[in-house]
Order: C-alpha cells, then sequence, then structure tokens
C-alpha cells in the first residue's frame, strides 16, 4: 500500500490504483455492463466472467458474493403478516449482509488494533493505584504516605474521569473523533511523566488526576469511533475489544508492579500511549463525522478504505449525506438546539435504557468487586490472602471472560448474551449470599476460602458480560446528529454514580454486611437482565441506519 503525500489523512490510506471510479474492485479478468450510476439508481449491474477466464479465482469468487450481498441490500425488507397473505413493510430490525471486502475487514480490524493499544494504555492507570500505595507504605520510601493520602491517591483518578468524559462530546462533535483521541492521549502520556519523576505528594495526586481526566477524554470518542467505522457483522466484536485490551492493560500493570519499582513502571506506562497516537495519527478519520460536516471527498477516501470497494463506499456515503441532508430540511437549515433535541422520540428512548442499565449495572457490583475483591474474599473466607495475587487472579478472570463475552458478540444475539449474563451473575450473588447466611457466626476453614472465592470468580465471569454492554450501547442506539456530544455526558454521568457508589460503598457494607450486599447485587443483575430483554432491540447485524429508524417508530 502507498502513503501519499496528502492534505488529509484519508489519503495516506488510498492505493495507487484504487479510485472512486475503479470497476467494483474485480480483477482484470471480471467485467461489467452499464454503469456506476446506473447501479446506485436502479441495483446493482451485472457482473459477468471475461471469455479470457478461464478458471474461478478467489478474486472471482468473492466480487459474485459482493454481487449478491449488493442485490439483496437493494431489495425492501418484507414480512407476511399473522393469518394473511398480504405482504407488509417490516417494522422490526432486519439483519443487513456485511458487503465489506476481505482487503476492507482487514482495514477496520488494523484501525480497532491502533484503538486497542489506547485502551490497554487506559487500562494501568486505574491498576496503578494497587501497585503503588503498598511500595508507598514503606516507611523507608522517600514519598512514604500515610492512610488518607493513599485514599486520595487511589480515588482521585476516578473523580478526574467524569471532567474528560464531559469535555470529549463538544471536542469530537467540533474537531472529528480522531483528533479528539490524539488530544486526549497528550494528557495519559504527560500523566505518567509526572507520576515518574514526582518529588512530591502533590505531583503524585496532580499524575493521577491529569492520567484520569485523559481517560475520561478517550472513552466515548474510542467508542464511537468504533462504531462508525464497522460494519454491522463486525459491530459488536470491535466495539467490545477494547475492553479486553482495558482489562489486559490492568493486567499488564499489575504484572510490572510485581518486578518493578514504581517510578519504572510510570515511565513504562509512556510505551502505550506513544505507540497508539503513531498509529491513530495516521488512520482515517470516521466517515459519519465527515459526512456530516461538509467533507464528501475525505469521507469518501475513509469509505473506500474501510470497505475496500468505491461502489460500496459511494453507496453508504450516499445513504450518510442523504438521511444528513433530511434532518437538515426538517429544521429549515438552521443548527438544532442540542436540549431540544433531547425531547425527540428516537433520542429519548435510548436515553433510558442506557441509563437505567448504568444505574443497574453499577448496583449489580460489576465495578464494586474489582475495586473491593481482597477486602469481599477476606470478609467471606478469611484474611490470610495475598492481595497482590487476588489482584492479579481476578485481573485474569475479567481479561477471560471479556475475551470470551466479544466473540460472544459476534456469534450470537446480544439480548440473549446479556440475559444469560445477568441471569448467571444474579444465581452466583444468590448462592454467595447463603453461604455468607449459613456460615454466619461459624469458625472459618480453609474450604470457606476456597469456596469464597470460587464463587467470587464464578461472579465475575458471569457479570463481565455487563462490562461490554454500556459501549455498545452508547456505540449502536444513539442517533448520529448527537451521537458525540451525548456520548461524553452519558459517561460523566455514570463515572459519577461510580464514583458516588464506590465512596459509599463501605458504609454499605457496614449496614448491610457482605451478603446483604450480595443479595443487593442478584437483585440489581436480575432487574437488568429483565430490563434489557424487555426493551433493548436486537441491534446484531443491523446497520446504525436501522437502528435509528426503529426508535423513531412508536413501537
Amino acid at each position: 500500500m502507498k502513503i501519499t503525500q496528502s492534505y488529509s489523512p484519508e489519503d495516506r490510506w488510498v492505493d495507487g490504483s484504487t479510485c472512486l471510479e475503479t470497476e467494483l474492485c474485480l480483477p482484470d479478468n471480471m467485467i461489467r455492463t452499464g454503469t456506476e450510476l446506473e447501479s446506485l439508481q436502479t441495483g446493482p449491474v451485472l457482473i459477468v466472467p471475461s471469455p479470457k477466464a478461464t478458471q474461478e479465482t478467489v478474486d472471482e469468487k468473492e466480487a459474485l458474493k459482493y454481487v449478491e450481498h449488493k442485490r439483496q441490500l437493494s431489495e425492501p425488507c418484507y414480512y407476511p403478516e399473522a393469518g394473511s397473505q398480504k405482504q407488509q413493510k417490516q417494522t422490526a430490525l432486519a439483519e443487513v449482509v456485511s458487503v465489506s471486502t476481505t482487503k476492507g475487514v482487514f482495514h477496520q480490524l488494523l484501525l480497532t488494533s491502533a484503538v486497542l493499544l489506547l485502551a490497554a494504555g487506559c487500562g494501568m492507570p486505574i491498576g496503578y493505584s494497587a501497585v503503588l500505595l503498598p511500595q508507598l507504605y514503606d516507611s523507608n520510601e522517600t514519598l512514604a504516605i500515610d492512610i488518607e493520602m493513599g485514599s486520595w491517591i487511589a480515588s482521585v483518578h476516578s473523580l478526574a474521569t467524569p471532567i474528560g468524559s464531559f469535555a470529549s462530546g463538544p471536542i469530537m462533535d467540533r474537531w472529528g473523533r480522531r483528533p479528539a483521541i490524539l488530544l486526549a492521549i497528550v494528557p495519559l502520556f504527560g500523566g505518567w511523566v509526572l507520576l515518574a519523576t514526582a518529588s512530591s505528594h502533590f505531583l503524585l495526586l496532580l499524575g493521577r488526576v491529569v492520567a484520569g481526566i485523559s481517560v475520561g477524554l478517550t472513552a466515548a470518542p474510542a467508542q464511537i469511533l468504533l462504531a462508525e467505522i464497522a460494519e454491522p457483522r463486525l459491530r459488536g466484536l470491535l466495539i467490545g475489544a477494547p475492553f479486553v485490551s482495558y482489562s489486559l492493560g490492568i493486567l499488564l500493570v499489575y504484572a510490572l508492579g510485581s518486578q518493578f519499582h514504581w517510578r519504572e513502571v510510570a515511565w513504562g506506562g509512556t510505551v502505550l500511549p506513544l505507540l497508539s497516537f503513531v498509529a491513530l495519527f495516521f488512520a482515517p478519520e470516521s466517515p459519519v463525522w465527515l459526512a456530516r460536516n461538509n467533507q464528501p471527498d475525505r469521507a469518501a477516501k475513509a469509505l473506500t478504505w474501510l470497505r475496500g470497494c468505491p461502489v460500496q463506499a459511494k453507496q453508504e456515503l450516499h445513504q450518510l449525506t442523504e438521511r444528513f441532508e433530511q434532518e437538515q430540511q426538517q429544521h429549515n437549515r438552521r443548527p438544532q438546539n442540542f436540549w431540544r433535541s433531547l425531547g425527540e422520540l428516537a433520542i429519548v428512548k435510548p436515553l433510558i435504557i442506557i441509563n437505567a442499565f448504568h444505574v443497574l449495572q453499577i448496583l449489580s457490583g460489576t465495578y464494586l468487586v474489582v475495586f473491593y475483591a481482597v477486602d469481599i474474599i477476606s470478609d467471606m473466607g478469611g484474611s490470610d490472602i495475598n492481595s497482590i495475587q487476588a489482584a492479579v487472579l481476578t485481573a485474569i478472570v475479567r481479561l477471560a471472560f471479556t475475551f470470551l463475552y466479544c466473540f460472544l458478540l459476534l456469534m450470537m444475539p446480544r439480548r440473549l448474551m446479556v440475559t444469560l449474563s445477568g441471569l448467571g451473575s444474579g444465581l452466583s450473588c444468590v448462592a454467595i449470599a447463603a453461604f455468607m447466611y449459613v456460615r454466619a457466626g461459624e469458625p472459618k476453614t480453609p474450604l470457606d476460602t476456597y469456596v469464597a472465592a470460587t464463587l467470587i470468580l464464578i461472579y465475575i465471569g458471569a457479570n463481565t458480560g455487563f462490562m461490554t454492554m454500556p459501549g455498545i450501547m452508547i456505540g449502536e442506539l444513539l442517533p448520529a446528529k448527537i451521537r458525540g456530544q451525548i456520548a461524553g455526558y452519558l459517561f460523566t454521568i455514570f463515572n459519577l454514580l461510580l464514583f458516588g457508589v464506590a465512596k459509599g460503598f463501605p458504609y454499605a457494607k457496614a449496614a448491610l454486611k457482605t451478603q446483604g450486599l450480595f443479595l443487593m447485587f442478584g437483585i440489581a443483575s436480575f432487574a437488568a437482565s429483565l430490563l434489557l430483554f424487555l426493551l433493548l432491540p436486537e441491534t446484531k447485524g443491523r446497520s446504525l441506519h436501522d437502528i435509528e429508524d426503529y426508535f423513531r417508530q412508536r413501537n
């Protein structure tokens, strides 16, 4: 692939032999009838093998497969009304057949890999406090701390994250998804440098705050970028993949902390931000943002690279611009007021689903058990547990199950996956609560430790399915016109809720005891499963346009 000198990042990804007039990305021994304009207006053109062709190659098979997929896309979806032969227009979401070529799929995975580097880099500050605090509690350390300062170093990161989340929405709507991510990497790198060179407690806190703001700035643009560049068939996998990388980043910082001094770990934390900045600098911008900001040429080049075929890129760009024109006409080509748009049916429904799930997800203990895993296991099975071993073990389990859920998103419906995840989470929580009630007041034995650890790991494995859903719902359910701005606010609300619940967890634990907390976790898990089963439409394999249209209906 040739990297050209051009005014836009998208130009760097255009092959010298590829342009918008290329013949359907077909090999030389394939020819077509009709014009490209006719293909867009009247349906797919006829693709036939050239008389020169003597045998069918892999490229020919892919080209013919593309034409068949395009034919299916060009036909409206219908379903027979119950008890009648009359065909009615389909109101439920119809699955979209993927039309990206193999090269286009590879390019989508390549761009996702650049985001994964950053996601791992954002996971490292989360786990860094578990590495930093034990070493700073050592009285021989030059920056030795007490319990009060340790609590601030651990929690200030979570308090700073909503600041970045709040700012990320306007930034990515104004300058684009890719520039917003590149901007977010700068404070992440700076935060690690501050931590590595800190000479006072103030600089330690400042480094944690700067890194926390960066993580908040990154979350929404990264999820939105992946949602907007992915084809429907791969979207769940690509949006869910950063959670695997995020968990890997936590595990990575634990592993480094077990071998190196905290300053050396901080210097190591600068590597992934640097690598991701270089990778994303050469990546194309979101074609959805480009199309909605009057940059059709760059959008066409980005779509051509992402889909592997100019004709499919033209068709998708036509859909994007047509929808944008319709929105402009509805509002007399005046910028729509953001707060007024929140009252629209297509926006209210997703907001209700997403925010209700956020509350239930937090109350189900998804992150609370991550934060307080050692304390909870100690209460359940004894205090003779190595904290770093428990942290590493929970991180490994979380990583393994996040990886599993990403592939389940590719193979099974979203609603089924999250329903089973919630049921497993709820049942394991009820089992933990029952175990705690039965063993209350009894002397703790080694068997209690093993049973408690096993139940906790089962719970973490089942509940990890909830971790992947907020990013997927924000990327898929929100309309394009407010997706960027509202995503930042949603992440802000989520982080503030999480911070408040995490701060109040010790008081709730004292009032309800551990068994009461897990009973609450179980009830919230069952409620979250019921909520999504009843209200969440199945979005696997559906285009973002179809999902948006679905919420416009009075269903």
